[in-house]
């Protein structure tokens, strides 16, 4: 569409054109009903739909195993970060986490709440610009947590860790479903849907049975994963019109291909903007160490941080929106989740080269 620019947002982020497109041509008659899916009951027939649809086509496209469950919650990863100690640790207790930046940061500190936390490994060291291969992980951990993908610093998981059966626990909400993994791997995985899943206000959660029974009893009712899997994610009002446009994010998927289709897109768009930086080095830097480098959100200097804000200016002003690095580190930041076209990174690789040869 003519009136969209192309929307590098690192989240919320933006959506498949076709996904907001039947988003409008629901609006405001959902199938017959004389009502838009925001205002259907979330005990009704035609929500209770949407919802088992977005939770099928969640174990297709990631082939989830049986013995896990597919919870659709709220309050985002920040939730998560103390609903897994709350969970899981006592006092006495200990969990494993591997420190790679600020969300790793905020999971820590709400780990400490609950029980004693092994910093098993951290980049911090270097500015978090890359991941930690050595880690110190405790045999008796309850549990080993890590944030897959940093979009702040611009780093992402390639390999997970051996955990030797400690229960792996991964925030995944800025790559999941980028690419295909063994969920096998993993006790438990949660991703806010605003980058890859589809808009805030919903939190995905994978969870494997044993964990869902192991979970603490004498917590509030509402922070038990027991609760929301003994009722299907619908324990109370939930975020339905978020499930709704998640169902249609996921179907967009399945008819891309599935995530052999996306990883492919993801891995061209990765090479061609990181191949960009690489042959105007004199230009662009990346700090990331390569083995490290993010496919969702790549971050990048310019020589000076005038040029960096113009760069941002005249990149709006050609139709590329959400360049500005975060508040925190500076610089450029590109997040390129799925919705992101190859076009789109086409587009903007042509006007880095062209902005790097102007003001060089």
């Amino acid at each position: 569409m003519a009136d969209r620019i192309w929307n590098f947002n690192p989240g919320p982020a933006t959506l498949p054109l076709p996904v907001l497109e039947k988003m409008k041509a629901d609006l405001p008659n959902y199938m017959g009903t004389g009502m838009a899916v925001m205002e259907l009951s979330h005990r009704s027939k035609q929500y209770a739909e949407i919802h088992a649809e977005a939770q099928s086509m969640m174990r297709e496209l990631f082939n989830i195993p049986e013995n896990y469950k597919t919870l659709l919650l709220q309050g985002g990863a920040s939730t998560q970060f103390y609903m897994i100690p709350m969970n899981f640790l006592s006092e006495g207790q200990t969990g494993d986490y591997v420190n790679t930046g600020a969300w790793s940061k905020k999971a820590i500190k709400e780990g400490k709440l609950f029980g004693n936390v092994n910093v098993a490994g951290s980049s911090e060291d270097e500015n978090f610009t890359y991941i930690p291969k050595d880690l110190n992980l405790d045999p008796n951990a309850k549990y080993v947590h890590i944030t897959s993908n940093n979009t702040i610093a611009g780093t992402q998981w390639t390999t997970f860790p051996d955990t030797g059966g400690v229960p792996l626990m991964a925030d995944m909400s800025s790559d999941i479903m980028s690419k295909k993994i063994d969920i096998n791997r993993f006790g438990l995985i949660y991703a806010g849907a605003q980058k890859n899943l589809g808009p805030s206000g919903v939190t995905a959660v994978i969870i494997r049975d044993d964990l869902v029974e192991k979970g603490k009893d004498d917590i509030p009712t509402m922070t038990k994963y027991k609760t929301h899997a003994e009722k299907d994610s619908l324990f109370n009002t939930g975020p339905t019109y978020s499930v709704y446009i998640l169902k249609l994010v996921l179907e967009h998927v399945k008819n891309m291909g599935g995530l052999d289709a996306v990883e492919n897109v993801n891995k061209e768009k990765g090479d061609l903007l990181y191949g960009t930086i690489g042959a105007n080095s004199e230009f662009f830097r990346c700090p990331v160490k390569e083995d490290s480098r993010s496919i969702m959100n790549a971050v990048f200097r310019l020589p000076t941080e005038d040029l960096e804000a113009k760069f941002v200016a005249d990149g709006l002003a050609a139709g590329f929106g959400g360049l500005k690095g975060h508040r925190s580190v500076g610089g450029i930041r590109v997040s390129m989740y799925n919705a992101m076209p190859l076009a789109g990174i086409q587009a903007l690789t042509d006007f880095m080269k062209d902005f790097a040869q102007e003001n060089s």
